[in-house]
């Protein structure tokens, strides 16, 4: 509110246009690239349960990309989200065989995703009118495709610097 005269023009409005809204999505890579993209529903969680679930298609995808890989094992990094931390979803990756990493708390310039991925892709839409979810979902997918497994490896080897740098400065911010 503010104070006016009575013979004052009325302030202009500005009508927002609705968004598309958010699109949650689930994205597993390794060094040669993404592996599996999964989008969440309208309206659902992601769970211990979902999440699990979505590890069964991971090991399904391994096994069909990257034969023999899967064989010597796998090593797991996700972040410390509660779906990822339940007891359920601890004994689906041990039973699947995978070796889990936790991600250190209050880490973030250890999130491989934040400085690999989601930059190129925020730079992509930015600007952009998106009408639906489907049209966020395609522009997604076009712009994953189009990662580079050279630079998928070098994003884990940056990370591997910054975890080097993380235990030398006894779990400090690292920047």
């Amino acid at each position: 509110m503010e104070w006016q005269h009575s013979s004052s023009p009325r302030p202009k409005k500005f009508r927002v246009q609705k968004s598309a809204g958010k699109v949650l999505s689930s994205i597993f890579w390794d060094q040669d690239g993404i592996l599996l993209i999964d989008y969440l529903p309208k309206g659902q969680t992601i769970d211990a349960k979902f999440y699990s679930s979505l590890l069964v298609q991971l090991k399904d995808i391994l096994k069909e990309k990257r034969r023999g890989k899967v064989t010597k094992g796998v090593l797991f990094l996700h972040d410390n989200a509660l779906a990822h931390r339940a007891l359920a979803t601890q004994k689906k990756l041990a039973y699947l065989g995978f070796q889990c990493h936790d991600h250190p708390l209050c880490s973030p310039d250890l999130a491989p995703s934040d400085y690999h991925l989601f930059p190129g892709l925020k730079k992509q839409l930015k600007g952009r009118h998106i009408s639906s979810d489907v049209e966020v979902i395609a522009a997604a997918e076009t712009r994953l495709d189009g990662q580079l497994s050279e630079l998928s490896l070098i994003c884990l080897q940056k990370l591997e610097q910054l975890a080097r740098k993380c235990i030398d400065l006894r779990g400090e911010y690292v920047e």
